[in-house]
């Protein structure tokens, strides 16, 4: 006896409320721009430029005393962040402290964050510094760029992949679905001012990657079938195709947020922007595929009359129990 997580057959009409979800996905897409130019975003040392410290102490974290300690080096603007973690032991007291980049100076200099080290001891002897990360205003420019130029650089590629193994529809449709995703992402960190850096940005990747791997199961299955059911409406079409597919997209979905939600749980503060990243995009990731990428193709319709079958059609993993 196997565990399915969806009934051998379903026979659900996912575009009963295509306006209403077709809808949601655009309302969302248009708050999460509107958050994004009103909170901006909290960008990490990497795309701000400056020094951030990480303190480790077996006393609790004295915001107020590690402030007072450093405000006569005279070294601008700092924020003490302390960190929360359910893995840190019960004498782990850790804090970032954050030194944005003075005008024309790449970092720091190495002799003022032996001050900084100093200053911090004689408020607590016992506290550590186990890493110390500096990153210059032009190089966090370059970054922002060269990050920017990676996200768009990944949608454009997926545009043409599509478009050379789909119709121009599907690629329409699939793009879409990776900008919906992309963008709810960046909208969620605006909201909630979660710091954002470089790792983000390799999980915004990660997550293009993964939202297009569902995308092209079910649109594989929908050319497939396109061409199985000449008779057939283009939505009836498109209904079966995905409820054959769903086994598929819950399974591998349910087994990636099972990973994810380990590492967010245990994975400890370094990772948990990332991970955090990934947990949403595989949500929106799936809904997307589903809802967006589908109504996009339903709204432009596809040709029906392709003369050559194709023999690598279809895939095989496409109904795997779960």
């Amino acid at each position: 006896m196997r565990l399915r997580l969806v009934p051998k057959n379903t026979n659900i009409d996912f575009f009963r409320y295509a306006k209403l979800t077709f809808g949601a996905s655009v309302l969302a897409m248009v708050l999460s721009i509107v958050i994004f130019f009103v909170n901006g975003l909290n960008f990490g040392i990497d795309f701000r430029g400056g020094t951030t410290i990480r303190t480790e102490s077996v006393q609790q974290v004295d915001i107020k005393a590690y402030r007072d300690a450093l405000a006569p080096l005279q070294i601008g603007d700092i924020k003490i962040t302390e960190v929360f973690d359910p893995t840190f032991g019960p004498e782990q007291n850790v804090a970032m402290i954050r030194f944005e980049a003075q005008e024309g100076d790449e970092s720091i200099a190495a002799e003022t964050v032996r001050k900084i080290e100093e200053a911090l001891q004689t408020v607590d002897p016992s506290i550590t510094f186990p890493s110390v990360e500096s990153v210059g205003p032009k190089v966090s420019g370059e970054l922002v760029v060269s990050a920017i130029e990676a996200v768009v650089l990944a949608i454009a590629a997926v545009l043409f992949y599509i478009w050379l193994r789909f119709e121009w529809q599907f690629a329409l449709g699939a793009v879409a679905a990776l900008v919906h995703d992309v963008t709810l992402t960046i909208g969620l960190f605006a909201l909630f001012q979660i710091p954002f850096d470089l790792a983000i940005i390799a999980a915004l990747l990660t997550i293009v990657g993964y939202s297009l791997n569902d995308t092209v199961v079910v649109f594989d299955r929908m050319r497939e079938n396109l061409r199985k059911y000449k008779k057939k409406e283009l939505k009836e079409v498109l209904n079966l195709s995905i409820n054959e597919t769903l086994s598929r997209t819950v399974m591998t979905s349910v087994t990636t947020l099972i990973a994810l939600i380990a590492l967010l749980v245990l994975g400890g503060d370094v990772i948990r922007g990332f991970v955090f990243a990934m947990t949403w995009g595989v949500i929106v990731g799936t809904y997307s595929s589903v809802f967006v990428a589908t109504n996009i193709l339903l709204y432009l319709g596809v040709k029906r009359d392709w003369s050559k079958p194709d023999a690598n059609s279809g895939n095989q993993y496409a109904n795997v129990d779960a």
